[in-house]
């Protein structure tokens, strides 16, 4: 055998392994997510909920129910790359705070919490420009930024959330029941 051939069949033994390894993680986003992990990991999802946002003065997300609005916006309005990354990086967590705490996410101190939680957000940070944007496309959301995202919206969408974690004004600014119309001027849509 020449060198030639055996650089090449080398070259092609080498893509071949890439691409299977892409094909291997392209399949492991689009197929069908096991949405029922979800359910039996509901005190692992407010656990992390409540590392986001938790009880000081005000109720934190665990006292607002924000787990159960996750898990079902998961489930039900999330894209199939985006649960199953959800998915992976409930996983994920837990097999680093087993790895590095000998214990499960719930179990460890909120020291401990925290930085497995900045652990995850700096992994999870996309690409700068373009090359970003493209990753965001083809592989979804990462986990953390879901997770973060869910649990803001469902904290500030929450009655707790909204009436003593948040300042809520019933109708914001006066309220003027009769106001004399310039000529051409168009009515006001809140009737």
């Amino acid at each position: 055998m020449n060198r030639r051939k055996a650089i090449l069949r080398i070259s092609l033994a080498g893509l071949g392994i890439a691409a299977a390894g892409t094909a291997y993680k392209w399949w492991d986003l689009v197929k069908s997510p096991d949405l029922g992990y979800l359910q039996s990991n509901k005190e692992l999802i407010a656990a992390l909920c409540e590392t986001i946002i938790p009880a000081t003065d005000t109720p934190g997300a665990r006292d607002t129910g924000t787990h159960d609005f996750v898990i079902k916006m998961i489930r039900d309005c999330t894209p199939r790359k985006e649960q199953n990354n959800f998915i992976h990086g409930l996983r994920d967590i837990q097999s680093y705070c087993q790895s590095k705490y000998d214990q499960d996410f719930q179990r460890c101190t909120h020291e401990q919490q925290t930085a497995a939680m900045a652990h995850f957000e700096d992994k999870s940070k996309p690409y700068s420009g373009k090359l970003g944007k493209v990753e965001l496309r083809l592989m979804g959301r990462p986990f953390f930024a879901i997770l973060k995202d869910y649990t803001i919206q469902g904290y500030c969408t929450s009655q707790q959330g909204a009436t003593m974690g948040l300042s809520y004004v019933y109708i914001p600014g006066s309220f003027k029941s009769c106001i004399p119309l310039e000529p051409g001027q168009k009515a006001w849509a809140t009737i």
